[in-house]
């Protein structure tokens, strides 16, 4: 059994570090704004400027017997194995992402709780976080209810997966556990990753594939909480700016053919044309729009895990996906355009809470693309 070397002692906060960061946002002139910690999504216009700005972790290890914060919703024990897993992927060398799909897996198994087992209500042999059986392979019983065991064990199972880094978590996670429930795993990303993010001081926001933390995500490349930008270029006009209040998005000056890519892996549930005349009747998308044109021309809403939906605007030919695809973050799903409103071409792009479409669940993409690690300035 692999065991961890005892790790360097660390003097934890009870509650999350709140921080201010200044934003700046590119609209007739940078405008600066103070923004606070992403704390409450549900219905508040103001979360539009809350930011996490905690930075991207530190390299201190984490610690199961030091003082671990307090997060809402989860008892001590399950904060204590939590740590543990996080702890033994640090000690494994694995990836800040395998960390969260880790997590994750045992939110979805066993709550992050360490079970013997429960009599009738056993799904067969299974035993521990991870809901490992011996009849399987995993171990004896005994080993499998011990914390270090189990997750060492599936951190092993998941280094075996081709391209497990770049895979939906769910994708990932039941690669290794061959669930009944395969598509199970993906609600618990959002609170895996906050759980990761508090015991790491915010490595959830570090890329993908670091095995240290403090360095954040670049570019391009995969946040350890599964987002990336859509596309790179300046942000020419921001979120609800006093020129423009009813603007729900922000919108990113990229090139003409640019490809716009998944922020994060989800399902596709838009991905059709939304162009008005002046006198509202249907307009074409395979042409440039104006300012007079209404709707978001060649257009995509993706639906992901937590409820969150990205909409992405102004393509500038059909979406190369369709309604009910499932997407993977960095794949491509058209390219910058100037369809509908728009008076150039550019990516009009908007995050919306709790699956809501209209403006009520709209928040800054700025803020909330920060705090997932993969910012967009």
């Amino acid at each position: 059994m692999t065991t961890l070397d005892e790790p360097k002692r660390a003097s934890w906060l009870r509650r999350w570090i709140w921080g201010i960061a200044l934003v700046s946002v590119c609209c007739l002139g940078a405008v600066g704004m103070v923004v606070q910690l992403l704390v409450d999504q549900s219905g508040d216009d103001d979360l539009g400027g809350q930011l996490l700005a905690a930075g991207c972790g530190n390299d201190t290890p984490v610690d199961p017997d030091a003082e671990l914060p307090s997060i809402d919703g989860y008892n001590e024990d399950q904060i204590y194995n939590a740590a543990v897993i996080i702890a033994v992927g640090q000690e494994l060398e694995m990836p800040v992402r395998a960390w969260i799909i880790a997590v994750a897996t045992a939110m979805q198994e066993s709550s992050l709780t360490n079970h013997g087992h429960l009599g009738d209500r056993n799904d067969h042999d299974s035993l521990g976080l991870f809901q490992q059986r011996p009849s399987s392979g995993w171990g004896t019983p005994e080993q499998i209810q011990d914390p270090v065991y189990a997750a060492t064990k599936f951190y092993e199972k998941l280094a075996t997966i081709d391209g497990w880094e770049s895979m939906a978590l769910t994708e990932a996670a039941q690669s290794v556990q061959i669930s009944a429930y395969p598509f199970a795993y993906a609600k618990h990303e959002p609170d895996a990753t906050e759980i990761v993010n508090a015991l790491t001081s915010g490595g959830g926001r570090a890329s993908a594939v670091n095995v240290n933390l403090g360095e954040c995500t670049a570019p391009g490349e995969l946040s350890a909480a599964g987002w990336m930008i859509p596309v790179e270029g300046p942000i020419w006009s921001g979120f609800r700016t006093q020129e423009r209040p009813s603007h729900q998005g922000v919108d990113i000056g990229a090139p003409r053919g640019a490809p716009v890519v998944a922020a994060s892996s989800g399902t596709v549930i838009t991905a059709e044309c939304n162009a008005f005349a002046p006198d509202g009747s249907p307009a074409s998308c395979d042409v440039d729009g104006s300012p007079q044109t209404a709707g978001c021309g060649w257009y995509v809403n993706i639906l992901h895990a937590g409820d969150y939906l990205t909409r992405y605007c102004h393509f500038g030919s059909q979406p190369m996906v369709k309604e009910g695809d499932v997407v993977q973050a960095g794949q491509i799903l058209g390219y910058v355009g100037s369809s509908g409103r728009s008076s150039g071409p550019h990516l009009h792009y908007e995050v919306h809470l709790n699956g809501d479409r209209s403006s009520n669940g709209a928040v800054d993409p700025v803020a909330f693309m920060a705090n997932v690690g993969a910012p967009l300035e």
